[in-house]
């Protein structure tokens, strides 16, 4: 066989390989679109639902709850936004799924079992960090943020004080200048959106550092050993992806700690199972180890 025919044996299989990612991409390219097109069809609903916890902060205060518009290409950029925030969000699954029939048939039975669970985790812990911030992390925060408004809106009326107009709502005293909440429609939304990709993002570190610990990358003595680091790359992460004040960046310094102590315990327990494996196996030596922890002479 001559040389060239050996080039073209081999350059067969790549081929191959990539006619199969271009497939699965456009599959996944496409499924992305039609997902894009259903939220923008509905991006009203969605962007009231992620207006909630705003609404909610100035209901408390007895103020309306009403985004501006401050560019004629506002609203349509942010339909856009939402369009394509929730064909990712929609069109996930299946882009995973082309993404694993493509990785799929390079691995070995147990590979595709040990691999496996980290696909279900990933989404599922997005989407834990998500509704965390949802729930939690933007209502404290956007209180903290309205609390620097002054003699601004209405506030409600003490029923102790005039039941007859219980329920309704009078002007608040303003002293010096009024300071309103006149929120950018764009603006809120992009901030939302930074929430809840920052709190989701977040909550994969248990899963990469799990992986990278299957790898042999990582391990739990050196994420012990490197724990100052991680504490001072944390707070510096919670300075970058969160607003400038301090109730959020605390919440999420704590929140990615507690993972990352998380994270430990996994590699850990990885790395038991790992060791089992190798001494069912015959290739873990006992020995060695007592060995390695028998003191040198003179030492």
């Amino acid at each position: 066989m001559s040389h060239e025919d050996q080039i073209d044996d081999t350059s067969a299989p790549l081929i191959e390989h990539l006619a199969e990612l271009r497939s699965r991409l456009i599959r996944a390219i496409i499924a992305f679109v039609i997902a894009m097109l259903a939220s923008f069809t509905v991006w009203n609903p969605i962007y009231n639902w992620l207006a909630r916890p705003i609404c909610s902060q100035l209901a408390e205060r007895g103020q309306d709850c009403s985004l501006v518009i401050i560019k004629l290409q506002e609203g349509f950029m942010t339909a856009i936004q939402i369009s394509l925030f929730g064909g990712f969000v929609l069109a996930f699954p299946i882009i995973a799924h082309q993404l694993w029939r493509f990785v799929a048939p390079g691995l070995y039975r147990s590979e595709k079992n040990a691999f496996l669970p980290f696909i279900v985790a990933s989404p599922v812990l997005f989407l834990m960090g998500a509704s965390f911030a949802y729930y939690v992390v933007l209502p404290l925060a956007f209180d903290f943020f309205l609390g620097f408004q002054q003699g601004a809106g209405v506030a409600p009326v003490d029923p102790a004080a005039d039941p007859v107009v219980v329920g309704e709502t009078a002007p608040v005293e303003a002293e010096g200048i009024s300071i309103a909440f006149m929120g950018s429609m764009q603006e809120y939304l992009g901030l939302t959106i930074k929430f809840l990709l920052a709190f989701g993002l977040c909550f994969q570190l248990p899963v990469l550092l799990t992986l990278m610990g299957k790898a042999g990358l990582v391990s739990a003595e050196g994420l012990r050993r490197t724990r100052k680091y991680a504490v001072i790359g944390i707070l510096v992460l919670a300075a970058v992806v969160t607003p400038p004040d301090v109730i959020t960046q605390v919440i999420l310094f704590a929140v990615v700690y507690a993972l990352y102590e998380i994270s430990i315990q996994l590699v850990a327990i990885v790395e038991r199972k790992r060791e089992a494996q190798l001494r069912a196996e015959g290739y873990y030596d006992d020995e060695d180890d007592e060995t390695e922890a028998e003191p040198r002479p003179g030492e």
